[in-house]
């Protein structure tokens, strides 16, 4: 069976993993060039996601490249607030890892890259139901499955499904490389005010820094997502003034070699499947950006995809619909999850404020174990992220 992944970030490499693994043939495009290896953010990996890279062989390397951010300090004006991240971090879950993007889909793309054929520098431009794939630069190729795996705005999507309903939620998110030395190694800076949030950071295997901005305004801004430059207006009229060392981070807007900017936007499509071609990862049930759990999610996603293939021996009709209604409660309760941090961590008020840092400090304070029972408590998001059910696939590998 001969299946196209569009896609060679976190969902695309994972899925092609087990799908080789299963006996299938798997071929990658990919539109940029090469990896990204510039301007991702860090993102968490909770128990589940872990497990499945263990089983991946790739823990390892990945732990090598946990980002080491030990402290977060966070700045409410002349207040300063320090806490242990890494309690935090313990009190959510006991197999969790922070990592960079980047790093991390490196990572799994050495994992896959003597098994699979990759073409960078290449995108989709037609599907047709029998699976006749158009490219932009290749002859066209038929395949038996085409699977989109190329994120929030993914051109799988499009092409297929056309405009698909959207939440937006309130936020926008903007991620900018920026030198290292302005970042403290161990430590993520925050600067929280009402209806913002600025930090910068770096990580131990990062050469510089990455500033992240995080602003609820007053209603939906009306951008183009390939304008650039008008992005970054908007997030300097965002935060400009806010303080001196947010004015230094705005500055390095002007020469960033990367940059990233998006609406939190949640996708709120109740089926992922037509015809012979499938959505896996946020190019299918993407909770949000910046609201934690998105990466989790579709690693457990794409192997949840490659399980359910394998198990209906590649027949696409039983496999698809199988693979939906098994991720169907995860999906919904993500998305549930996701609106409720996207309100909490970019708060509106000085009394959300207050309770957002009363809630870290209350995390640091107490013992771990009592951490881990007050956080299962009160934060049933990171609970429901680190315990998410992940189906047991006992077919024999290389099968198909």
């Amino acid at each position: 069976m001969r299946i196209l992944v569009s896609g060679a970030s976190i969902a695309g490499p994972v899925l092609s993993y087990w799908l080789t693994r299963y006996g299938f043939t798997v071929t990658v495009v990919e539109k940029a060039p090469t990896l990204r290896k510039t301007g991702g953010h860090a993102v968490d990996l909770f128990r589940p996601s872990v497990e499945i890279s263990e089983q991946m062989g790739v823990l390892p390397r990945i732990m090598e490249h946990a980002t080491g951010t030990d402290y977060l300090t966070v700045h409410t004006g002349s207040r300063r607030v320090r806490l242990d991240q890494a309690k935090l971090a313990r009190a959510a879950s006991d197999r969790h890892v922070e990592i960079m993007r980047d790093d991390l889909s490196e990572i799994y793309y050495d994992a896959t890259r003597n098994d699979v054929e990759y073409r960078f520098g290449d995108s989709i431009t037609a599907i047709t139901a029998d699976g006749r794939v158009s490219f932009e630069h290749s002859e066209p190729r038929e395949f038996d499955l085409v699977v989109g795996a190329d994120g929030l705005r993914s051109n799988v999507r499009r092409l297929v499904f056309g405009q698909v309903p959207e939440r937006f939620l309130g936020g926008y998110l903007a991620v900018a490389s920026a030198p290292r030395e302005l970042a403290v190694p161990g430590e993520f800076n925050a600067r929280l005010a009402v209806g913002r949030v600025a930090g910068i950071y770096t990580a131990q295997c990062l050469t510089d820094s990455r500033i992240l901005f995080l602003f609820r305004p007053e209603q939906e801004l009306d951008y183009d997502h390939r304008d650039i430059d008008q992005q970054k207006r908007l997030v300097r009229k965002a935060f400009a003034g806010s303080a001196p060392e947010v004015d230094r981070w705005l500055a390095v807007l002007d020469d960033t070699p990367a940059f990233y900017f998006d609406s939190i936007t949640q996708l709120r499509l109740d089926r992922w499947s037509r015809d012979r071609v499938t959505l896996v990862g946020d190019a299918a049930y993407c909770p949000g950006p910046a609201v934690g759990g998105s990466t989790s999610l579709a690693i457990v996603g794409a192997y949840t995809l490659a399980g359910e293939l394998a198990a209906a021996g590649g027949d696409h009709t039983v496999a698809l619909p199988a693979y939906e209604a098994v991720m169907a409660e995860s999906v919904r309760r993500s998305r549930i999850f996701a609106a409720r941090a996207a309100a909490t961590i970019v708060p509106t008020s000085r009394l959300g404020m207050w309770a957002l840092i009363q809630a870290g400090r209350l995390g640091t304070a107490l013992p771990t174990g009592l951490a881990r029972a007050a956080t299962k408590l009160g934060a049933r998001g990171l609970r429901f992220y680190d315990s998410m059910p992940v189906k047991d696939y006992d077919t024999p590998l290389a099968s198909v």
